[in-house]
Protein backbone atom coordinates (compact mmCIF):
# COMPACT_ATOMS: atom_id res chain seq x y z
CA UNK A 1 0.00 0.00 0.00
CA UNK A 2 1.45 3.43 -1.04
CA UNK A 3 1.64 6.13 0.91
CA UNK A 4 -0.97 8.60 0.39
CA UNK A 5 0.33 11.88 -1.41
CA UNK A 6 -1.24 15.44 -2.96
CA UNK A 7 -0.88 13.57 -6.26
CA UNK A 8 -2.57 10.13 -5.26
CA UNK A 9 -5.27 11.41 -3.35
CA UNK A 10 -7.69 11.66 -5.86
CA UNK A 11 -6.99 8.58 -7.74
CA UNK A 12 -6.91 6.47 -4.60
CA UNK A 13 -11.12 7.86 -3.56
CA UNK A 14 -11.50 7.46 -7.34
CA UNK A 15 -10.74 3.52 -7.08
CA UNK A 16 -12.35 2.90 -4.09
CA UNK A 17 -15.55 5.06 -4.69
CA UNK A 18 -18.81 3.19 -4.98
CA UNK A 19 -21.93 4.79 -5.19
CA UNK A 20 -24.25 2.86 -7.21
CA UNK A 21 -26.38 6.00 -7.33
CA UNK A 22 -23.86 8.21 -8.56
CA UNK A 23 -24.22 10.30 -11.93
CA UNK A 24 -21.40 12.00 -12.19
CA UNK A 25 -17.79 13.63 -11.16
CA UNK A 26 -19.73 16.73 -9.31
CA UNK A 27 -21.43 13.88 -6.81
CA UNK A 28 -18.29 12.33 -6.12
CA UNK A 29 -16.34 15.56 -5.54
CA UNK A 30 -19.87 16.32 -3.37
CA UNK A 31 -18.87 13.21 -0.96
CA UNK A 32 -15.44 13.73 -1.48
CA UNK A 33 -15.57 17.32 -0.16
CA UNK A 34 -17.21 16.38 3.24
CA UNK A 35 -13.54 16.16 4.62
CA UNK A 36 -13.91 19.81 4.17
CA UNK A 37 -17.06 20.13 6.01
CA UNK A 38 -15.60 18.03 8.98
CA UNK A 39 -12.55 19.95 9.29
CA UNK A 40 -14.63 23.33 9.70
CA UNK A 41 -16.79 21.55 12.12
CA UNK A 42 -14.24 20.22 14.46
CA UNK A 43 -12.08 23.65 14.02
CA UNK A 44 -15.55 25.04 15.04
CA UNK A 45 -15.21 23.22 17.95
CA UNK A 46 -11.48 23.14 18.93
CA UNK A 47 -12.14 27.43 18.97
CA UNK A 48 -15.81 27.86 20.72
CA UNK A 49 -16.31 24.24 22.42
CA UNK A 50 -19.46 24.06 20.08
CA UNK A 51 -20.10 20.39 18.81
CA UNK A 52 -22.18 19.85 16.37
CA UNK A 53 -22.45 15.55 17.23
CA UNK A 54 -24.83 14.44 15.29
CA UNK A 55 -24.19 16.88 11.97
CA UNK A 56 -20.37 15.51 12.17
CA UNK A 57 -21.87 11.71 12.47
CA UNK A 58 -23.86 11.92 9.48
CA UNK A 59 -21.14 13.54 6.99
CA UNK A 60 -18.81 10.65 8.40
CA UNK A 61 -21.24 7.70 8.59
CA UNK A 62 -22.03 9.38 5.02
CA UNK A 63 -18.25 9.11 3.62
CA UNK A 64 -17.61 5.84 5.24
CA UNK A 65 -20.51 4.01 3.13
CA UNK A 66 -18.86 5.74 -0.24
CA UNK A 67 -15.53 4.83 0.21
CA UNK A 68 -15.49 2.47 2.81
CA UNK A 69 -13.68 1.81 6.44
CA UNK A 70 -9.99 1.51 5.25
CA UNK A 71 -9.88 4.24 2.47
CA UNK A 72 -12.77 6.75 4.40
CA UNK A 73 -10.07 6.04 7.41
CA UNK A 74 -7.20 6.71 5.20
CA UNK A 75 -8.57 10.15 3.23
CA UNK A 76 -9.98 11.44 6.77
CA UNK A 77 -6.76 11.60 8.50
CA UNK A 78 -4.84 12.90 5.24
CA UNK A 79 -7.24 16.08 4.67
CA UNK A 80 -7.67 17.07 8.40
CA UNK A 81 -5.10 18.31 9.86
CA UNK A 82 -2.71 17.07 12.50
CA UNK A 83 -4.33 19.58 15.47
CA UNK A 84 -8.02 17.92 15.09
CA UNK A 85 -7.04 13.90 15.14
CA UNK A 86 -7.84 13.47 18.37
CA UNK A 87 -11.50 14.68 17.89
CA UNK A 88 -11.93 12.66 14.23
CA UNK A 89 -10.91 9.53 15.97
CA UNK A 90 -13.33 9.86 18.82
CA UNK A 91 -15.93 10.02 16.48
CA UNK A 92 -14.45 7.18 14.34
CA UNK A 93 -13.78 5.04 17.53
CA UNK A 94 -17.42 5.80 18.46
CA UNK A 95 -18.98 4.74 15.09
CA UNK A 96 -16.54 1.52 15.32
CA UNK A 97 -14.57 2.68 12.00
CA UNK A 98 -11.15 2.70 13.07
CA UNK A 99 -9.06 0.09 11.23
CA UNK A 100 -5.97 -1.22 12.94
CA UNK A 101 -3.58 0.24 10.48
CA UNK A 102 -2.93 2.79 7.91
CA UNK A 103 0.39 3.90 6.58
CA UNK A 104 -0.10 7.81 6.92
CA UNK A 105 -1.20 7.77 10.83
CA UNK A 106 -0.23 6.06 13.72
CA UNK A 107 -3.48 5.38 15.18
CA UNK A 108 -2.47 4.44 18.53
CA UNK A 109 -0.83 7.49 19.41
CA UNK A 110 -3.28 9.71 19.19
CA UNK A 111 -5.34 10.45 22.30
CA UNK A 112 -9.19 10.49 22.24
CA UNK A 113 -10.92 13.75 22.94
CA UNK A 114 -12.61 12.83 26.38
CA UNK A 115 -15.29 15.62 26.00
CA UNK A 116 -16.26 15.02 22.54
CA UNK A 117 -16.58 11.03 23.78
CA UNK A 118 -18.65 12.34 26.62
CA UNK A 119 -21.11 14.26 24.19
CA UNK A 120 -21.17 10.98 22.16
CA UNK A 121 -21.77 8.65 25.15
CA UNK A 122 -25.22 10.76 25.62
CA UNK A 123 -26.43 9.58 22.11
Amino acid sequence: MKPLNNDSYIMYAMKHYENSQCEGMDEFYDDLNRTKYLKRLFKKYETSGILKERLILNHIIIFYNVFGVECGTRLLFFKIEEMLYPTLKTFVVFLNYLPEDIPETDLVSISLDHNAMNILREI
